[in-house]
């Protein structure tokens, strides 16, 4: 904290309206206004058509398509521990692409490598084609845990973020009002020491835009937040498609069907799989049967229970849902359990894998 005041000081603050005074605080901007900041901020620009002022040494901008990351034979060793164990990965430029594994996988990892914060054993990551460290200009970063100096406001924040990447003026102050503003924190006040923890996630992803990135690396953004948290950060997310490339790293499953292009999934340090989300459902195995009958299914339960495919049975009157290990045998046996029990059949399919079932197949199902 002591540092974070010294680099404050140092940089200053920008001229702006009084803080603590709500009057003429400005609401959340609907999608909309939002998707037009993106635009603006994307197009390289405010309204008025100014660039950013980069400093001394801007990055040169990515050149269109292409992969926008890259991990090539990616190790991280601590100790005996091996947290990544030969990581070969391609992020193609502007998609959203997720970063899936359990918890302990090596996501978090493999993120601080990229951002510098950690060298690899072996291997290399690059950003656009670059290795040099100017590459991480071209970065934005939410970590999981992300940290704020409590004393400032959000504004404060964000303006220091700002001038951290070279930019300044007017072109600053439309950023971080209009970011705020998006985030559903325009109109807040207080201290960052105040806030909730999904205040502090969405103000995170607003310190992660201000410069506009051509890589946004998210790692854990809706961790621990509350549903309406998560569908905020969520929509954030889905608004930045075909903007900037986003890297995506989560646990949660329902997250990444939600917002993501493309998946890898990562266990015990290593690549398991990586495909779209369609393709990946598609590796899955139907294991889920639906099944409905003309009347009361009591009778076919009875003649279903001890079959060698069957492991699991769920009744609703005259409908079933059935959990099988041999799906092909299943579908040939159970009219002939129809048959026996003299009913009628309305419906019998499978039930599409989920994300999640092919998840837990590629994974092992459990943790240790």
């Amino acid at each position: 904290n002591l540092v974070g005041a010294a680099v404050y000081l140092a940089v200053g603050r920008l001229p702006g309206p009084a803080v603590g005074s709500d009057a003429g605080a400005p609401e959340a901007r609907p999608a909309v206004e939002a998707a037009r900041l993106i635009e603006r901020l994307y197009r390289g620009g405010s309204e008025a058509g100014t660039s950013p002022a980069w400093g001394e040494s801007p990055p040169e901008p990515p050149a269109g398509g292409g992969q926008a990351l890259e991990l090539c034979g990616l190790r991280k060793h601590f100790g005996a521990t091996i947290a990544l164990d030969g990581i070969d990965l391609e992020v193609p430029a502007g998609s959203i692409f997720g970063f899936l594994g359990p918890n302990g996988a090596g996501k978090t990892t493999a993120l601080r490598i990229l951002t510098g914060l950690a060298r690899p054993t072996a291997g290399c990551a690059r950003i656009f084609d670059r290795e040099d460290p100017g590459a991480r200009r071209l970065i934005g970063y939410l970590p999981d845990v992300p940290g704020f100096y409590p004393w400032m406001t959000a504004a404060e924040f964000l303006e220091l973020s700002g001038r951290l990447h070279g930019l300044g003026g007017a072109e600053l102050e439309e950023r971080v009002s209009a970011l705020l503003d998006w985030m559903a924190l325009g109109a807040v006040r207080g201290r960052i020491g105040s806030f909730s923890r999904g205040m502090k996630q969405r103000l995170g992803i607003a310190q992660a835009l201000v410069h506009a990135p051509a890589l946004l690396l998210l790692d854990e953004p809706t961790s621990a937040l509350d549903p309406i948290g998560r569908r905020e950060v969520l929509d954030a997310v889905a608004l930045l498609r075909g903007h900037t490339t986003v890297f995506f790293s989560s646990h949660i499953l329902a997250d990444v069907e939600r917002v993501c292009d493309t998946v890898a999934v990562l266990d015990r340090g290593r690549i398991v799989a990586r495909a779209s989300v369609a393709e990946l459902r598609s590796r899955g195995r139907p294991r889920r049967l639906r099944i409905e009958v003309r009347a009361e299914a009591e009778r076919l339960v009875a003649g279903l229970k001890g079959a060698p495919w069957l492991t699991g049975i769920r009744r609703e009157g005259s409908r079933l849902e059935i959990e099988v290990r041999d799906p092909e045998r299943a579908e040939r046996e159970i009219p002939r359990a129809l048959a026996a029990a003299g009913l009628g059949l309305v419906r019998l399919e499978a039930v599409e894998p989920t994300l999640e079932d092919v998840f837990l197949e590629l994974v092992g199902g459990k943790r240790s």
